[in-house]
């Protein structure tokens, strides 16, 4: 009787996980196909001249225009000086972010202080602090890691911080009266249970990094996507500027399915 009991369920769980993998590939081919009509309809579309192909480029123009780049490795040069650039500033600003948030935590004079300070900051459109950048320490990679530092490090406080402060406080009273002093809560329950929100701040960072880095681009870099996107528009060669749309897309995917791998590997410890 046990073990037929143990059969149906499994059975289920069975059922449950196909239906669930059917589910799962029929979405991933449904987002395959709208992709491929996207960029069907494109191409159509400008051979047509429905649109025009000089202003919006095609993607036959764009395919040409990479396989151009790739042969004198001037894409993988660009490509790679803006991921480069991207993953400092996003390491950098989730890394002293999330310290800054501990000492806010550990000190609630210091929070209290910087509050208003920080509602600020984090209203304040930071791309216009570009040019001041650019006054203070030079048209260099430096400003550009900074421009990224300075667009995820606001966002990363306040919002470990918030997941610090809304840590259990029963855990923290049952810790007090063993005798644990404040380093040991932060270890042992404050900064695990606001591991969760450092993962969702990392997914808000490396788009708001990109951007930056992107953005310091645009006021300074003389390599980079962000100055093919400029030099592409000043010159008007839309298929380069269009390409490195394209390419910038595929950078942001593939570094945001690499903070979703990273959160599942966190998760999996956990």
């Amino acid at each position: 009787m046990y073990d037929s009991k143990y059969s149906a369920v499994s059975e289920e769980h069975k059922k449950f996980l196909m239906n669930n993998k059917r589910k799962n590939s029929a979405i991933g081919l449904s987002r395959f196909i709208i992709l491929i009509l996207l960029f069907a309809l494109w191409e159509t579309a400008a051979s047509k001249e429905w649109i025009d192909p000089f202003i919006m480029s095609q993607p036959s123009r764009i395919i040409k225009t990479i396989v151009i780049m790739s042969k004198d490795g001037s894409l993988f040069m660009h490509t790679g000086i803006t991921v480069y650039e991207t993953i400092i500033g996003f390491v950098s600003g989730t890394v002293i972010g999330t310290l800054v948030a501990i000492a806010l935590w550990w000190s609630d004079f210091l929070a209290k202080v910087l509050d208003p300070y920080l509602v600020v900051l984090n209203a304040l459109p930071k791309t216009a602090l570009g040019p001041i950048i650019l006054v203070w320490i030079g048209g260099t990679t430096k400003s550009i890691v900074v421009m990224a530092l300075l667009l995820s490090i606001v966002v990363t406080i306040i919002n470990v911080f918030t997941g610090f402060s809304s840590c259990d406080e029963d855990k923290i009273k049952l810790l007090k009266t063993f005798g644990a002093n404040k380093r040991q809560i932060l270890r042992k329950v404050v900064f695990p249970a606001g591991i969760p929100t450092i993962i969702s701040t990392l997914k808000i960072n490396v788009g708001l990094s990109l951007v930056g880095v992107i953005v310091g681009e645009f006021l300074v870099s003389k390599a980079g996507l962000g100055h093919l996107i400029i030099y592409g528009g000043q010159v008007f060669k839309m298929d380069l500027v269009m390409t490195s749309v394209l390419i910038l897309a595929i950078v942001a995917a593939i570094l945001y399915l690499s903070v979703l791998w990273i959160e599942k590997k966190v998760l999996k410890m956990m």
